[in-house]
């Protein structure tokens, strides 16, 4: 067996009652827009602390009906981080408005609510944030700035299940956020995603987008407008609900896995670990490292790659992305997101690392950079 499959980059926690949930709506027939949809629904915003949740096929789906129901289009503009997932990008230009990046602060990889606010313009209608691998962005700070702007809030949670900023859950902050459930996410229905909100009108809204733009009382086949197929499907969501069911335990033995990275990466002091602010409670997505000055991720990755340790670039700044540069040409320069992409990079990371898989990530990168 080679070191690829002892230590695999990520992996999905599944029991046996996942299992067993799956099956059980398999033999029930019934496949979708059924039970176990509203079930996941309810259970999750009952963990969020919101009154609506609208669960979708994806995260990336979840984003582009929140940027629709809000009414984003051509003219608008939405500023974003640049160290993120290109799926943000997308589903602002979804609506044919027009994203603009913004950098990012140097230990949490979040916004910088400094350069948020700097990039505020007439044009400017909403704020789409990413709570960067797990870590909470500052809320506070991003509300405050949407307030004095009139602008609307979408939270990117997807990589922050669990998470709180100051006592409230992530996901109830903003006008709604959106959180994703692939299989490397801190918990996963396969494909799948959910808005989350405290908006009746939103989540309306969001519930008929996602149906092909039927109404929710409307007949079989009457639309009200046009919609888009981003339904989940039952199975999906039996799973998911099974999961949330023991989200502490996924959260807790993923702090225990960062837990470990943390204690043995000590001694490597050139290999920065992520950051955790007092105020936060932080829901390990990734575990990712930032080189020292000096050194570039991809030649390390590289080296660690003919070692057998699987690594992965986190994240490719958005605006460098060759096709957003030919839709919105080049772009200010956001000196810190450069800066710690070329120096970021994710290490194998999920619930059921062993210390001696995370022994043996460290050993090999401290030989490659240098350390103990």
């Amino acid at each position: 067996m080679g070191v690829h499959e002892r230590i695999p980059m990520s992996g999905p926690d599944i029991s046996e009652e996942d299992i067993a949930a799956v099956v059980a709506v398999l033999r029930s027939g019934r496949l979708a827009l059924g039970p176990e949809t509203e079930a996941f629904e309810a259970a999750l915003a009952d963990y969020v602390g919101v009154p609506h949740a609208v669960a979708v096929s994806s995260g990336t789906a979840a984003l582009h009906l929140l940027t629709a129901a809000l009414g984003l289009g051509p003219g608008d503009e939405v500023l974003v981080p640049s160290f993120t997932f290109v799926s943000c990008a997308n589903a602002i230009l979804y609506t044919g408005a027009r994203p603009v990046f913004v950098d990012i602060e140097a230990d949490t990889f979040n916004l910088d609510p400094a350069d948020l606010e700097a990039k505020v313009t007439p044009r400017t209608k909403a704020i789409l944030a990413v709570d960067v691998f797990g870590h909470p962005a500052e809320w506070d700070e991003l509300l405050a700035v949407a307030a004095r702007h009139d602008l609307a809030v979408i939270d990117d949670a997807c990589e922050a299940i669990g998470a709180t900023y100051r006592g409230a859950r992530i996901g109830s902050l903003g006008d709604a956020a959106a959180f994703g459930f692939y299989p490397n996410k801190q918990m996963t229905t396969g494909e799948g995603g959910m808005i989350v909100t405290r908006s009746e009108r939103l989540a309306r809204r969001c519930r008929g987008l996602r149906n092909q733009g039927r109404g929710e009382m409307g007949a079989w086949l009457s639309h009200e407008r046009m919609g888009f197929n981003y339904r989940i499907d039952e199975l999906s969501a039996a799973l998911g609900r099974s999961q949330l069911a023991r989200i502490d335990t996924l959260l807790a033995k993923r702090d225990r896995a960062a837990a470990m990275y943390d204690d043995r990466l000590r001694g490597v002091e050139a290999a920065r670990v992520p950051v955790s602010r007092p105020h936060v409670r932080k829901s390990h997505f990734v575990y990712a490292v930032t080189l020292a000055e000096g050194l570039t991720r991809d030649p390390v990755m590289k080296a660690l790659s003919e070692r057998g340790i699987p690594t992965r670039a986190y994240f490719e700044p958005l605006h460098e992305q060759p096709y957003l540069r030919e839709r919105l040409g080049p772009g200010p320069r956001l000196p810190v997101t450069e800066a710690l992409a070329r120096r970021t990079l994710a290490l194998p990371f999920h619930g059921n690392l062993t210390r001696a898989q995370v022994n043996e990530v460290v050993t090999n990168l401290a030989a490659v950079i240098g350390g103990t």
